[in-house]
């Protein structure tokens, strides 16, 4: 019914619209500025810093979901593998295709000798916390994430 398989480079069109699909699911369209031109960049370019999966409909072959990956170091635990996002398009939700993108993600944090993966949920998406919930996820409170975008940065060390 589904096949998983690693992104290519002329997956990124269909994975940058499944991107913004799920910045308006999260209430945040706005916040995209990336590009398709930078992923390609990032992800193909001589230091590529992510990968990703691409999760597509046998029937279709249409690309229905995603699940874009890069490795953090952690000084308490090692090298983890970190889930950026995860997405699976609307009106595939529920069928099961999520569930094994999310297995094959975990199963590459053991093929690269990973210590664990992590990965962030909002708060309020209670389908999403649910799901992680099936899995025996640890899902953490007492943490903030925190960010300056590159113009911030500039602005403040005076460049």
């Amino acid at each position: 019914m589904y096949t998983i398989r690693e992104g290519k480079k002329e997956d990124l069109p269909r994975i940058f619209e499944l991107v913004e699909e799920l910045a308006i699911y999260e209430k945040a369209p706005e916040q995209v500025t990336n590009t398709i031109a930078m992923m390609e960049k990032d992800g193909f370019g001589q230091n590529p810093v992510f990968g990703f999966f691409v999760l597509i409909k046998d029937s279709s072959q249409e690309i229905i979901g995603t699940a874009i990956y890069y490795y953090r170091y952690s000084t308490w635990k090692g090298k983890r593998l970190y889930l950026e996002d995860y997405i699976v398009t609307e009106k595939e939700r529920g069928k099961g295709a999520g569930k094994l993108l999310f297995e094959r993600v975990m199963k590459k944090s053991i093929e690269e000798n990973c210590t664990g993966m992590m990965w962030q949920v909002l708060d309020w998406n209670d389908p999403a916390i649910n799901f992680y919930k099936k899995y025996d996820a640890e899902i953490e409170g007492g943490w903030y994430n925190c960010h300056l975008q590159s113009e911030e940065i500039k602005e403040r060390l005076g460049k």
